[in-house]
């Protein structure tokens, strides 16, 4: 929630930022300043789409009890899990919009995250990338 949080005061920024370079862009007829003036207006209905998405999200994102999450995979929980070669990869459960696997934020929509929702430790998660099956064991939930 934090990290949310954090994303809306940095969409508000950016907004405000947006906004401001609308109301400073010359008011001529220039058709480069136009043109410019445009992809401003573009760039604001962007950053306050993202930032209306982001406000949703908070307004209906509830804290995950520590306990119960330690349990079993479920939305918030960070999963260690270790592949047939012993490569260990550790990610956080997240919704579609707070994705970013390069981050080890997987979406609980994804392949993988649809295969781990509910699953305890030791557990054996397969799923399939392409042709190839794929496997991991789970071995710790937080």
């Amino acid at each position: 929630m934090k990290e949310l949080q954090r994303s809306i005061v940095t969409l508000e920024h950016d907004r405000h930022k947006a906004i401001q370079e609308l109301h400073e862009q010359d008011k001529t007829s220039d058709r480069e300043a136009r043109l410019t003036y445009i992809e401003k207006l573009a760039t604001l209905d962007i950053i306050e789409s993202k930032l209306h998405i982001k406000q949703l999200t908070l307004q209906s994102a509830r804290l995950v009890s520590s306990r119960r999450s330690r349990l079993k995979v479920a939305i918030g929980s960070v999963v260690d899990l270790i592949d047939q070669q012993g490569r260990l990869f550790r990610y956080m459960i997240v919704d579609s919009v707070e994705a970013n696997p390069s981050d080890g934020r997987i979406s609980i929509a994804s392949p993988l995250g649809k295969n781990l929702v509910g699953k305890t430790v030791r557990d054996v998660i397969e799923w399939s990338v392409g042709l190839q099956p794929r496997q991991l064991q789970l071995v710790h939930i937080s």
